[in-house]
């Protein structure tokens, strides 16, 4: 065997070397990924139903989802309707907002028709806009998917879906915009 073909040899099995061990490494990244997705029966299980009926206008009211308390009120006749925020379930209006901070994650508290979040003195309105402190952008609307006077939070259906693009382009015309879970 001469030089030139030895040369050859090793950069053709340098080659093959570090290909094989590119797609080893693509296959052990896939299957680290998958292990940690979360499993389909889990997936399944992160919805929560809430009744609408027997919610009375003007009392807010709390549901866990996935573990993140969920604010929900029937807007009485006398609020502002908010058609970029409000969700409309059997012809009543609700507010239903996520209580995470959209800062660092904290709990506000529902006072006097203002969230505040006691970590750092941020507040948002009653249809969770952000109105002051370190909060860069209003609570989110968790997912949800409307079934008559139902709401299931952890679904997306078209009401959550139109209200999502209302938000983008709102975001396009004014910089700052909503926030949806």
């Amino acid at each position: 065997m001469t030089d030139e073909s030895r040369r050859v040899f090793l950069k053709n099995a340098g080659t093959a070397l570090g290909v094989t061990a590119a797609v080893g490494c693509g296959f052990s990244l896939y299957a680290m990924k998958r292990t940690w997705d979360p499993l389909p029966s889990v997936v399944a299980g992160g919805t929560t139903t809430v009744d609408t009926k027997p919610l009375l206008a003007g009392v807010p009211g709390q549901v866990e989802y996935r573990g993140k308390p969920v604010f929900i009120m029937k807007k009485t006749s006398t609020m502002t309707a908010n058609d970029d925020r409000d969700v409309v379930v059997d012809g009543a209006r609700f507010t239903v907002l996520l209580l995470d901070c959209t800062h660092l994650g904290c709990v506000p508290i529902w006072q006097h028709g203002v969230f505040h979040c006691a970590c750092h003195g941020g507040a948002f309105d009653g249809d969770g806009m952000h109105t002051f402190g370190p909060p860069p952008r209003p609570l989110e609307i968790p997912p949800f998917r409307i079934d008559g006077a139902r709401l299931i939070l952890g679904e997306e259906g078209p009401e959550y879906r139109q209200l999502r693009e209302a938000s983008l382009a709102l975001d396009s015309g004014q910089g700052e915009g909503q926030e949806f879970g």
